[in-house]
């Protein structure tokens, strides 16, 4: 904890490539609204002239931690697994293995609002379109409304996304 001091508070926590369609620009637009909300967002900030130009607008609010990847997986679950609320905004794609680890981890998501997003949560998280939908979300739900959706988020992920799941579906499929 000594490296992370914010894991000593609470915070929300997201993990993506810094890519337009993963909706970076609406989450982090959402957090400087709500300076006593901390976000903690890992990616690749370098990679694009989009994450660059977000990294040096947004890095001057102190309730913003924009990280750089951490490719250590015991950090990262230290990290993710601390997090009050997990925000995943990919809008492009199918069932994405950060939003499942985090539900693994049964964290209450809030997920941008596609088709896919709402399939592999089952209709159980809280979902977004725009940064004030996160606003509004993250201000007027009350903890006992997290509990829930953490517990449902850990129960859609043990039934559904566990590797002997997945391998019967595969040998289903083959036969």
């Amino acid at each position: 904890k000594e490296a992370y001091p914010f894991l000593n508070k609470p915070y929300a926590f997201k993990v993506c490539r810094i890519e337009p369609e993963n909706n970076i620009h609406i989450v982090l637009e959402a957090f400087s609204q709500m300076p006593k909300y901390t976000l903690v967002m890992i990616g690749n900030w370098k990679n694009s002239e989009y994450g660059a130009d977000l990294k040096k607008r947004y890095s001057l609010f102190p309730n913003l931690l924009l990280l750089d990847p951490i490719y250590d997986q015991r950090k990262l679950d230290l990290i993710r697994g601390n997090a009050y609320v997990y925000i995943h905004g990919h809008s492009a794609g199918g069932t994405n293995p950060s939003l499942v680890e985090a539900m693994y981890l049964g964290l209450p998501i809030l997920t941008f609002d596609v088709s896919y997003n709402r399939t592999t949560t089952e209709n159980k998280a809280f979902y977004f379109k725009n940064a004030q939908d996160i606003v509004q979300i993250i201000e007027n739900t009350r903890l006992s409304e997290l509990r829930i959706r953490s517990a449902q988020m850990k129960e859609v992920a043990d039934r559904r996304y566990t590797w002997s799941v997945i391998a019967q579906k595969y040998d289903f499929l083959v036969k």
